[in-house]
This record gives C-alpha cells, sequence and structure tokens, in this order.
C-alpha cells in the first residue's frame, strides 16, 4: 500500500467523524427540529463513526504486525481499511439524510461483516475490541435499513 493510498483510507473514518461532529453543530445552532435525526438514525450514525474509527485503529495494528512479519494479518488489514469507507460514507449519508443512505448502510453491514469474521479470528484485545464495533454496526445498519423499509416515504425504492 503506498503512501496516497494510506492516506485516503485514514481519511475515509476521518469523514465519518467530520459528519457527526457537523451534525451536531448544526443541531445547537438552531431550535428548528426540522434536521434532527430520529432515534433509530442517530444510533446508527453513531455506530458507523465508531465503527469507522475502530476500523482505522484496526488498519494501524494489523500494519505494525505485518511490519513485523506476521503476514496473517494481511487480510484484516486490508478489509479494515476498505470497511472504514464504508463506514465512513455511511456516517455521511445519515449525516445529510441522504434518500440513497439506505444503499450505503446495506454495503456497510455486509463490509462490516465481511471485517468482523476476519478481524475476529485474532485473540488480541485491539482485534476483539474491533470485532465488537464491528458487529454493533453491522446490526445498527441492518435494523435501520429495516426501519427504512417499513416506513419508506422516499421516492428512491427501497428493494
Amino acid at each position: 500500500m503506498d503512501r496516497r493510498e494510506m492516506l485516503g483510507v485514514l481519511g475515509a473514518g476521518a469523514v465519518g467523524l467530520t459528519a457527526v461532529s457537523a451534525h451536531a453543530d448544526d443541531k445547537s445552532k438552531s431550535d428548528d427540529h426540522c434536521c434532527e435525526l430520529d432515534p433509530k438514525h442517530a444510533e446508527c450514525l453513531k455506530a458507523c463513526s465508531e465503527c469507522a474509527q475502530a476500523c482505522d485503529q484496526t488498519f494501524h495494528h494489523c500494519l505494525m504486525q505485518v511490519s513485523e512479519g506476521k503476514r496473517e494479518h494481511a487480510r484484516a488489514l486490508q478489509l479494515a481499511a476498505d470497511c472504514a469507507g464504508f463506514c465512513g460514507l455511511s456516517a455521511c449519508m445519515i449525516a445529510k439524510q441522504s434518500p440513497l443512505m439506505i444503499h450505503s448502510c446495506e454495503a456497510c453491514a455486509e463490509a462490516c461483516k465481511t471485517t468482523a469474521v476476519e478481524v475476529g479470528k485474532f485473540d488480541s484485545r485491539e482485534m476483539k475490541a474491533a470485532t465488537e464495533k464491528l458487529r454493533a454496526c453491522e446490526q445498527s445498519c441492518r435494523s435501520m435499513v429495516a426501519h427504512m423499509r417499513a416506513h419508506s416515504t422516499s421516492g428512491v425504492r427501497a428493494n
């Protein structure tokens, strides 16, 4: 992985955190409740943001392991980097209340599931903590997608 790719991966997690802070700033500046997220969306936004951060930290942990010659961490490294991108995208889409968030959250849930399986193979404190965040994000995204389908009022088809 070259330096440009690494910076892009690390920036993906920051996208989600930026979306959370931007949404919090907007809420505090306005008494208007038109842009507030319902509890299901707010919980998913939080889970995605936390998972993006956990994936970025897992990426770094795995990078250190691989640099020490522990090549078995290479797949987890790549999946964590990619999953951080999915989580960051979903956090951003939720914060913007995009009608396309259902699609990013479906993909995020699948990315978290796949990454959790790989990361869960390792018995370190760091990897166990990441696996918990990944599973929580997967569950939150699936729950929110089901909620959105049940309450679909947008023009975007929820399949």
